[in-house]
């Protein structure tokens, strides 16, 4: 039996405790969400736009299904990494909560406007961290009695597979990218050109639903995450009502619908970037590409719950098969500033969340 029906768990007895300031904060980890599917669904979309196998407007409801159905098929380990083992959730309050969603929405948007496909999970991190970090410095320097320590003592060792993975989910993708493409290019050495066209034609609508699978799975889960650990803080130790255990169910839904939704909508300026700019694909590339970096995002979210980049992985993957044409085949200047914004998301999130605690601080 799927994961999903083996797990319901309704909890509506708390939503009449939470506060207006606890609503308006659910509303923006979900408005979060929906920016994720829109600033993401280059990623689900792109391979199978430029290889022309379906319209723009097919492949967004495509993918936007297949990101709404995967909370059926995985379970919420991303989300339990992203409630307690990147930040010490003692730590975690409405303004840490704030503070991260301002940051990484406001990341996504520059991002999005920039269009250059960035990972909205390391931006929810990032801000997760920065702000977590400025209300950890704002209790040592006024608070030390009651929740003073070491300034950096709340991260957790979640993070440290998180920052791996930054390097390993592209590196990983490539090489399964390049793997599987020289599996199927030996396969196919004796079928003609026209016959393989129109084989992987099909089989890419397979792949690009396997792949936008596992972006639901991974990055619908990190908001999951964030809006769980806001509800534990809001119940104050048990104080104003029992605390969430696990993942809701009617949050696991919301999440996965705000992201449907937000693919939906499209980020065609990153479809540019990722489908064109980078390589010129076909659907035998596309298929291979997606293919690779599922398997990469069913692995991470099944085994260990690790919350990954999803833009990382396909990019990652994408030059893996466009590489094996002929190493010019692909835009490596392109590739480069994508790799740069990489890096800087995270450090780049934090600060903008060390910005905004502050200034929520400032207006009480």
């Amino acid at each position: 039996m799927p994961h999903f029906f083996e797990n319901i768990n309704f909890r509506f007895d708390m939503y009449g405790h939470l506060s207006a300031a606890v609503w308006l904060l659910v509303a923006l980890a979900l408005s979060f969400d929906f920016l994720n599917g829109l600033h993401d669904a280059a990623n689900s979309v792109a391979t199978v736009v430029s290889t022309r196998v379906l319209s723009p407007r097919m492949a967004i409801v495509w993918a936007a299904f297949f990101n709404f159905v995967a909370f059926v098929i995985f379970p919420t380990k991303v989300a339990s990494t992203i409630q307690s083992d990147i930040v010490d959730p003692k730590v975690v309050n409405e303004h840490v909560i704030a503070a991260t969603l301002i940051a990484s929405c406001g990341w996504n948007v520059i991002t999005w406007y920039w269009g250059l496909p960035t990972s909205s999970s390391h931006a929810l991190i990032g801000g997760l961290i920065g702000g977590a970090f400025a209300q950890q410095l704002y209790w040592n320097v006024n608070d030390a009695d009651a929740h003073g320590g070491d300034t950096f003592g709340f991260l957790r060792s979640g993070l440290i597979l998180v920052l791996l993975f930054i390097v390993l989910a592209p590196l990983i993708g490539m090489a399964l990218g390049a793997g599987i493409m020289l599996g199927v290019t030996w396969l196919c050495r004796h079928v003609a050109p026209r016959r393989v066209d129109k084989i992987f034609r099909r089989l890419q609508l397979v792949s690009a639903a396997f792949f936008s699978l596992g972006h639901g799975g991974n990055d619908a889960q990190k908001t999951m995450g964030i809006i769980t650990v806001l509800l534990v803080a809001a119940s104050r130790a048990g104080a104003g009502f029992d605390a969430p255990a696990k993942v809701p169910t009617e949050v696991v839904l919301a999440c996965h619908l705000a992201m449907g939704l937000g693919t939906l909508c499209g980020g065609w300026r990153i479809v540019k970037t990722m489908g064109q700019r980078i390589i010129r694909l076909r659907p035998i590339d596309g298929a291979c590409a997606e293919t690779g970096a599922a398997l990469v995002l069913a692995t991470t979210t099944f085994v260990k719950g690790i919350p990954i980049s999803t833009t990382h992985t396909i990019t990652g993957a994408i030059l893996g098969v466009g590489s094996l044409k002929r190493f010019s085949a692909v835009r490596w200047g392109v590739a480069g500033r994508v790799v740069w914004a990489w890096v800087m998301t995270i450090p780049c999130a934090a600060l903008v969340a060390v910005a905004a605690w502050w200034l929520l601080r400032l207006l009480g």
